[in-house]
Order: C-alpha cells, then sequence, then structure tokens
C-alpha cells in the first residue's frame, strides 16, 4: 500500500527507551488513501517511530464497498522494506514488477520484499465482495537485507494455535507454539487474535521483543487495560507472557527493538537523505520515460498510470531512532 499524503512528514519521538513493560495508548490518525478510502494510521506515530522492525500500520475499515469502486492503489515504488498485507473482509487484487497477480483473501498473507526497490499496485478486483476491512503493515529491513532482490510469496496456509478462549493466526515469526513459513529478516512477531473469554487467556511471549495490539473487531482488554478502536495499545518489553480476555480481534505485533535510525519518506525507508533523493529521481525518470528502462522498480502489469512521487520537503531528511535520548 501507498503512504498517499501529499505532504509526507518525518516524525519525531520523545525521551524513552521503551525496554520496560508499559501499556500506552497511542492515537491514530486518519489519512485518506486515495479518493475512495480513508485509513487510521498507528505507525509512525508522535510517540513511537516502531515495534520491533514493524514501522508502517495503516488500518482501514470496514467499510461498504458496494456502491464505489472500493481500494483503488495505482502502482507506486518500495525501498528498504516489506509489506504485509492482512484481510478481515473483501479481496485485494496485488500486481507488481516481479510479474506477481495474486489475489489475498481473509486469512491470507502477502508480504512482499522490497530490498532494493520494487513497484506494485492494490486494487478491489471485479465483483468484488461488499466489505473491505484489513490492515497493511510494513517491515523495516535491517542494513544486511535492505539491498537485496526484491521477492513476493503469497501464504493461503497460515498455522494456528489454541489456548482455552484464544485463538492465534500466526502470519509472521512464531506465537504459542506455532510458527510462520513467511521469510523475514528480524526476530519478529505478527499474530491476528481472535479472543472470546470473559477470564484473561494467557499467551507466552519473548520478553526480548516489544509488542504492541490494534483493536480490529468488538472489545478486548490486554493486561488491564482496554484497547480501543482506532488506538495502539504499546505494551514496551521485557513480558514473558500477555494477559488478553474480551469478545473481539486483536492484531499482535512485536519484535526485538530496531536500533537502526531510519529515514522514512512517502514509501521510502533508508537510512541518507541521498538515497531518498536518489530513489525518487528514479522512480520519476522512469514514469516519465525518461532515460534507461526503469530498471531498479520495473513494470506493473495492468496499465494504470503510476502514481507520481510527492514533492521532497524544503529541509534535508535526518535519520532518526525509534526514540529520542
Amino acid at each position: 500500500m501507498s503512504n498517499l499524503e501529499p505532504l509526507p512528514a518525518e516524525q519525531d519521538l520523545p525521551a524513552d527507551t521503551g525496554t520496560a513493560p508499559c501499556a500506552e495508548l497511542l492515537d491514530g490518525r486518519d489519512v485518506p488513501l486515495g479518493r475512495h478510502t480513508v485509513v487510521r494510521r498507528t505507525l509512525p506515530n508522535k510517540t513511537r517511530r516502531t515495534v520491533g522492525a514493524w514501522c508502517f500500520l495503516d488500518h482501514f475499515g470496514p467499510e461498504d464497498v458496494t456502491a464505489g469502486p472500493g481500494m483503488r492503489v495505482p502502482p507506486h515504488p518500495h525501498i528498504g522494506l516489506q509489506t504485509v498485507s492482512w484481510l478481515f473482509d473483501g479481496e485485494i487484487q496485488h500486481r507488481d514488477s516481479l510479474g506477481s497477480d495474486v489475489l489475498v483473501r481473509p486469512g491470507q498473507l502477502n508480504i512482499m520484499t522490497s530490498g532494493h526497490g520494487i513497484a506494485h499496485s492494490e486494487d478491489s478486483p471485479a465483483g468484488k465482495p461488499p466489505l473491505l476491512h484489513g490492515l497493511q503493515l510494513w517491515v523495516a529491513l535491517p542494513e544486511e537485507a535492505r539491498r537485496q532482490p526484491p521477492r513476493f510469496e503469497h501464504l493461503a496456509d497460515l498455522p494456528v494455535a489454541e489456548v482455552p478462549g484464544l485463538r492465534m493466526t500466526v502470519a509472521v515469526g512464531s506465537l504459542g507454539g506455532a510458527t510462520s513459513p513467511a521469510r523475514v529478516h528480524s526476530d519478529l512477531v505478527g499474530a491476528e487474535l481472535a479472543v472470546a473469554t470473559r477470564t484473561p487467556a494467557e499467551i507466552a511471549v519473548d520478553p526480548a521483543f516489544e509488542h504492541a495490539v490494534v483493536l480490529t473487531h468488538g472489545s478486548a482488554r490486554v493486561e488491564g487495560t482496554d484497547v480501543t478502536g482506532g488506538a495502539l495499545l504499546y505494551l514496551g518489553a521485557g513480558r514473558s507472557s500477555l494477559r488478553v480476555e474480551g469478545d473481539g480481534r486483536l492484531f499482535l505485533l512485536g519484535g526485538v527493538p530496531f536500533e537502526e535510525d531510519l529515514v522514512m519518506w512517502w514509501n521510502f525507508v533508508a537510512r541518507t537523505h541521498e538515497e531518498i533523493v536518489a530513489a525518487r529521481d528514479e522512480w520519476e525518470a522512469a514514469r516519465a520515460g525518461l532515460g534507461s528502462t526503469p530498471e531498479r522498480f520495473g513494470t506493473v502489469p495492468g496499465g494504470q498510470e503510476p502514481l507520481p512521487a510527492p514533492a521532497l520537503p524544503t529541509t534535508r531528511l535526518l535519520p532518526r531512532p525509534r526514540f529520542r535520548a
């Protein structure tokens, strides 16, 4: 998914190491996604930039798309990240410059690794279901992986673990003894939690990870804190278990705190201002048909007009840590 803000801004952070358990509700903000969809963005947040290597989280829907086109995100580029697409309702057609053309449905995983550069589009297909509801997440790639060739994986069958009152579908990483086959490049976990219990269910988690949850359906409490819709509950690190209760669904994300400073702008995750400028220039040159063939980002099938890159800010883009000391 693309960040379609016309003036995407850098995010600053407060002084906080995020290395101890906590329960901090982080409000999201509404962001238009093209002309037809509004998403609730909770990462990056004004008080948190990352949770592990998770660096971006959009929650879209539930939206009735029977009278409209649904999702329409034309071809756009990415560098330095993995996109993780997760649906609760509806269908999305993914096409990318590797030649992938895949329909993702609820409970299935699309994970696209941009490496040094890729382009893709995401659209509601013809004959789409009436509701569209899901998450789009990004994972920042560590230094040793961010210049590798791109790849795409579609996983239709994901592992499930259960404890009384709680069902866990593991999208990435491991949880409850179940391990996803999705390939990632840092220690991560991402899982949908379906909870139906008034007595707290307990999940064993890695104390080296920081964790957060977003509520997607119904109501839930995590570690005694009510999770509100449109917010991210940040839980810090150092926990060996999480207590979850309620009648709803959540998405859990976590990972070892990501210590590399990032420059995040538009659809790019980099380390320097110069890398962002070069990627933008190459995308715009390829989009305009200037110079040589668009080798870095390739061409997305489907005949849609690619998205233009926004104008760069007038100030230099600076690397940011996950917190400010």
